[in-house]
């Protein structure tokens, strides 16, 4: 047996054209229909061969190949590795590339198994010490270990970082560990499984109960309730039926969706796959951007790997069920990320919103009734069918059950992807998981659900993480993006800066958005520079609720929110900027001066010969000073100074 389609004797019928409704289980724990211990002991041989558990001596290197890590330069790691394993005589070992194994921050990331071995910042140079001390003699590469930011400790395995312990890890549990370019490698590890119990244990109706019973909420933003979505589409009236996913993640900082697609595309496309079953539909769309190349190339070979075991086609494993996928690269507009918008993206109208209801579910995909969920919302659904909609509910929390991924990015120590249980607090993300703020500096605030969120600040750390926690506290979930800012954060300029992404994806449709936003953004541009006058607080307020209620789609009715949660928490730092002409985090340039600390200062003149524009004299050895005419706030003085005596005033 080479793979996995082959088969184990002239007894095996099943192919592409007529499959055999226990194929998935004679692979990985027959032979079904004969016993035979030669078949057998074939499977068992490939089956270590594909994918080696624990238990194994034999040992994988295990080399991250997701986007951040191959822009790092894994792929380089990957080819040095293979030559010197090959070039070492070493043949027990297996290189093989994985998907994103989540903690960013430290790549490119080698993993040994079966001892669980973290290598990070690996680069080509590495990979002969790691050969020769490791894989050779047995001897660890101590230098390449992770160091704990808190602690200083030093971790060997990555199941002692703390930035896994944390983490409940379901939807990413194969990234990171199985090569996403490999079918086998998902089977064997029980991919698929959900897809063959539900057709041999659910009917269409009992599909959709049991994702009720889950309590799964969409995990694209909004958390709308994914088993009535599901009950909508399936009551729909409608020859032709559509199942739609939404990959199309415009939300800065946020690539949750992008690292599944890598590193993890069969589960999206098993999770399609039941949703058609559950609701009717024979033939989907994944709607994916055009900026997300590697996640295309693994999604393409997944479904064309996956059409020629005969699990995605027609009939599919003999079920009487048939489903084709298709792929949709979008042009990348943020607005198409609104569900119809979205789907007038893919019937190749322009990408702007329509006017609801009629709803998706009854009105969607060529006007037909169709099913829209986002990536991660698909990865869910194989776990819920073969684990039982009850097990999915006991986790998390009372109305919001299971995990969500957040993409950890901003002024934290461990950038990432992290998947934690609901109800986790904002304190155990961020300090815990994410290693605390950089360079011992102070927490500021998080914006959390990207441009469409808010920032929350110090006195909400300990709120636990839930769909209708974070509405309270003025942010929501949004895709689960999740940015981090310290103390030198200004949060007007932040606001601003959000507002000018909403602004500038506006599709333009409806005038609140259009021109709302225009004005509003006017207004933080005045205040950032110097300009901000007595009154532009309320009006701030009173065009950002108007834009909420009138707004056509969702993208304006939440672009207001990071300027409404900004003004609830840190109206301070509004006022101070509109009041005083001063900007107590000392960003906004036209609101800061760079004074210098006559105590400090030793005149070593430093500061005066880097600054670009000569505005800082004084003698050698004599305490210096800025011109504030000439200055232009670059800072480059500060970064200079190695007494730390300039400082924003």
């Amino acid at each position: 047996m080479e793979n996995l389609m082959s088969a184990c004797c002239s007894k095996c019928t099943h192919d592409q054209s007529d499959p055999c409704k226990d194929y998935l289980l004679c692979r990985t724990e027959g032979p079904i229909c004969h016993d035979s211990e030669e078949c057998r002991a074939k499977r068992q041989a490939l089956i270590d061969k594909v994918h080696l558990s624990a238990e194994k001596s034999n040992r994988r290197v295990l080399i991250c190949a997701g986007t951040g890590c191959v822009a790092s330069g894994s792929r380089d790691v990957q080819q040095v590795m293979l030559q010197a394993v090959k070039d070492a005589g070493i043949t027990d070992c297996e290189v093989s590339i994985t998907g994103c194994h989540g903690f960013c921050e430290q790549g490119p990331i080698v993993i040994v198994e079966p001892e669980g071995v973290f290598y990070g910042g690996v680069s080509a140079d590495d990979v002969e010490e790691i050969v020769e001390k490791h894989l050779k003699n047995g001897e660890l590469v101590e230098r390449l270990f992770f160091t704990e930011p808190n602690s200083g400790d030093k971790d060997k395995y990555y199941r002692d970082i703390m930035f896994y312990k944390k983490q409940e890890r379901m939807v990413l549990k194969n990234c990171g560990h199985i090569n996403p370019e490999k079918i086998d490698e998902y089977i064997v590890t029980g991919g698929y499984s959900g897809l063959i119990k539900t057709f041999t244990d659910f009917t269409s109706q009992k599909v959709v109960e049991e994702v009720k019973t889950s309590g799964l909420r969409g995990r694209g933003g909004g958390g709308f309730p994914t088993g009535l979505k599901w009950q909508f589409t399936a009551q729909a009236q409608g020859d032709v039926k559509y199942v739609v996913c939404n990959a199309d993640e415009g939300d800065p900082g946020a690539f949750m969706d992008r690292s599944i697609l890598e590193g993890n595309p069969h589960a999206v496309i098993e999770g399609m796959m039941i949703a058609g079953y559950a609701v009717g539909a024979t033939e989907g769309y994944v709607y994916v951007r055009a900026e997300y190349p590697l996640a295309i190339k693994r999604l393409e070979r997944a479904i064309a790997q996956a059409e020629e075991y005969g699990i995605l086609g027609g009939n599919v494993l003999g079920s009487g069920f048939s489903f084709k996928l298709k792929i949709k690269a979008g042009a990348g507009a943020f607005v198409c990320g609104e569900e119809t918008a979205l789907l007038n993206s893919i019937q190749g109208e322009r990408g702007m919103p329509r006017v609801r209801p009629p709803f998706p579910a009854n009105e969607g995909l060529w006007y037909k009734p169709t099913l829209l969920n986002n990536v991660e919302t698909y990865a869910n659904i194989p776990i819920i069918m073969e684990k039982g909609g009850d097990w999915y509910a006991s986790r998390g929390t009372e109305k919001s059950k299971g995990t969500k991924v957040f993409a950890l990015t901003g002024k934290i120590n461990n950038t990432g992807l992290a998947e934690v249980p609901m109800g986790i607090t904002l304190r155990e993300i961020i300090f815990d998981i994410g290693g605390g703020i950089k360079d011992g500096k102070k927490y500021k605030a998080v914006q959390i659900g990207g441009p469409s969120g808010g920032c929350l600040p110090e006195e909400q750390l300990d709120l636990p993480i839930d769909y209708d926690s974070l509405i309270s506290a003025g942010a929501m979930m949004g895709s689960g993006g999740l940015v981090v800012m310290d103390e030198t954060t200004c949060m007007v300029d932040l606001a601003r800066y959000f507002l000018t992404f909403t602004q500038n994806e506006s599709c333009g449709k409806c005038v609140p958005c259009r021109e709302g936003t225009k004005r509003m953004l006017e207004i933080l541009t005045r205040i950032t520079e110097g300009d901000g006058q007595e009154g532009d607080i309320e009006t701030l307020e009173r065009l950002a609720k108007s834009i909420k209620n009138t707004s056509l789609c969702g993208l304006g009715q939440t672009a207001p929110n990071p300027v409404l949660s900004t003004l609830r928490y840190f109206r301070n730092e509004y006022e101070a900027h509109i009041n005083k002409k001063w900007c107590p985090a000392g960003e906004c340039k036209a609101l800061t001066v760079l004074k210098i600390d006559p105590e400090k200062c030793n005149g070593c003149t430093r500061c005066a010969r880097n600054c670009p524009v000569e505005a800082i004299t004084g003698e050698v050895k004599q305490v210096h000073e800025i011109d504030p005419e000439i200055c232009t706030n670059c800072g480059t003085c500060i970064e200079n100074c190695r007494k730390e005596a300039i400082y924003k005033g």
